[in-house]
């Protein structure tokens, strides 16, 4: 998925974020989505892992450091023109 595509996601206590797709891939059987706050170049990005639970599927904030530099490195790889820097 790519193109910016616009996705609302509820959290638990129900409100509601708008993020950009910026691009999605799925690496050694988990899916992953690059996410940005703004359609801009310089916008905050999060990388989500896809989490199924019974008929719901569901996003989390990649948060595991080690996991985090492996998937950057890969979206680095696959959009040539994105520049990803973890803080």
């Amino acid at each position: 998925m790519s193109g910016n595509g616009k996705i609302v996601l509820t959290a638990d206590d129900g409100s509601e974020e708008a993020f950009f797709v910026v691009e999605k891939a799925d690496i050694a059987g988990k899916s992953y989505l690059l996410v940005s706050d703004s359609p801009e170049e310089e916008a905050e990005a999060f990388i989500l892992r896809e989490e199924s639970e019974e008929d719901m599927v569901t996003y989390a904030v990649l948060e595991d450091e080690k996991e985090l530099v492996i998937i950057s490195k890969y979206f680095e790889e696959l959009l040539e023109e994105v520049e990803l820097r973890l803080e």
